[in-house]
């Protein structure tokens, strides 16, 4: 085993922690471990070609640094090869020539390019998630009949997505002809309105309608967006009525997806919905254990009741510490204890801490809700109805999420006045109080940015 490959995996999941999905599918998943030159500092990184590169060099330099000094606890020199120019021993992956997004593609494998793939086989059963399972498990055994659509909730890092590519590595397994489409409630917004810019909605319907299981993975991020709504509602209907399986997740059930559509919301709400909670002591440990083995690292029983101790609600989370547990005693040769994971611990513990809300996450998600682009909401010459709502709301949310004072919030759009800033503030406040729906929007827009 590549103890740099070990690390790398690591460090991309540093990486993806910290950027948005398509960027992190489209630049950094495709890197592949090639050399780590410890005597000179230096690590080698396959890329698929000198135009990747050349963006890694100009986008991404500083989050790699930032990675490999998270793990090593040291700075590298990151060097690039191509296919070109790569040592003869080094094999670029099938990911080195994925040319579409995992996030848009049809489903073929996990979304984790490890060994540690998401099956039924992988998923750790316990009383917190036994129900979900069983429900999975049949729609997987019996697509389109057992349970259909069904609808998965729970919050993030709870094995929601685990379940959800289960279904159709097991669906796939027992049937290579179907054809097993996933794509995140966000990402679909995106390429729709990448459709219609480019007059290729044909395509897009072709797409989705043409699946014989479709899985949406925080489907909660389509609320609030008219065009994504009135376009999904059309394409469930057409999958349903054809008989193919759909699999949604989402952070709440439907009832509290509050900018959701009645009409979407009663079909996903029309078979079964299924929760996932936290899990136990026992199931923690289990994970452990299982994720060890499948990494090929060996941590005592009482590492792993020490670890399944501390960190309890996020499985994503005591998934991520056995990566660094093996990362860090792969290359120092010695087995874990628990005074040597207690940093460990404490690093995934405090970079637990939600990031610092900007005011360029609440643009972009506002102007997601309300159909416009960030700069018609920047700006002081577009006033048009819909442009200035979402402005005013996008100020609201900015007063209420972060610690601006009125005149950098103003300053933040276009320069406005702080008089006026705190008026668009005071209006926002009288149409929540007399308009519940404009509330549920709101509290679900300001829901949205924290999730994120």
């Amino acid at each position: 085993m590549d103890s740099f490959e070990d690390a790398w995996k690591v460090i991309s999941d540093y990486c993806k922690s910290k950027i948005t999905d398509i960027a992190y599918n489209t630049w950094i998943s495709r890197i592949q471990p090639v050399d780590l030159d410890f005597d000179n500092g230096t690590a080698y990184l396959l890329v698929p070609n000198d135009f990747h590169a050349q963006t890694l060099r100009r986008c991404y330099m500083s989050l790699l640094n930032e990675g490999f000094e998270e793990i090593f606890g040291t700075k590298f020199n990151i060097e690039f090869r191509t296919p070109a120019n790569a040592p003869k021993k080094s094999k670029p992956s099938a990911a080195a020539s994925i040319t579409t997004s995992a996030a848009t593609a049809p489903l073929l494998q996990s979304p984790d390019s490890s060994s540690y793939e998401y099956t039924f086989d992988t998923f750790i059963v316990g009383s917190s998630n036994k129900f979900a399972h069983a429900a999975c498990l049949a729609v997987a055994t019996n697509p389109s009949h057992a349970y259909n659509p069904l609808f998965l909730y729970g919050n993030s890092g709870l094995g929601k997505t685990h379940l959800l590519y289960a279904i159709g590595n097991e669906i796939k397994k027992n049937d290579p002809s179907k054809v097993i489409c996933y794509i995140k409630g966000d990402d679909f917004t995106v390429e729709l309105v990448e459709s219609l810019r480019l007059a290729k909605m044909n395509e897009f319907r072709q797409k989705y309608r043409q699946a014989d299981i479709l899985l949406v993975d925080d489907v909660q991020f389509i609320g609030g967006k008219e065009s994504t709504q009135e376009e999904f509602f059309h394409t469930f209907n057409a999958l349903y009525d054809a008989r193919k399986q759909i699999v949604l997740t989402s952070d709440r059930p439907p009832k509290e997806i509050k900018t959701l559509e009645d009409r979407l919301r009663s079909r996903f709400e029309q078979d079964l919905i299924a929760d996932i909670q936290p899990p136990d002591l026992e199931t923690r440990i289990a994970i452990i254990k299982r994720k060890a083995e499948l990494d090929g690292v060996e941590i005592s029983d009482e590492v792993c009741e020490y670890v399944a101790s501390k960190i309890k609600a996020n499985i994503r989370q005591l998934e991520g510490t056995v990566k660094k547990i093996k990362a860090k005693y792969y290359l120092d040769g010695e087995k874990p204890t628990i005074n040597s994971v207690q940093g460990i611990i404490s690093d995934i513990l405090n970079n637990d801490a939600p990031p610092e809300v900007t005011v360029e996450r609440i643009i972009d998600e506002v102007a997601r809700t309300y159909g416009v682009s960030a700069d018609e909401i920047r700006s002081q010459k577009n006033r048009s109805a819909n442009i200035s709502n979402a402005r005013h709301i996008a100020i609201y949310v900015t007063r209420e999420l972060t610690t601006l004072s009125m005149v950098a919030i103003g300053e933040e759009f276009g320069n406005r006045h702080y008089s006026t800033i705190i008026y668009t503030i005071q209006k926002v406040q009288k149409m929540m109080e007399k308009d519940r729906k404009v509330k549920e929007i709101i509290d679900d827009t300001i829901k949205n940015i924290r999730d994120r």
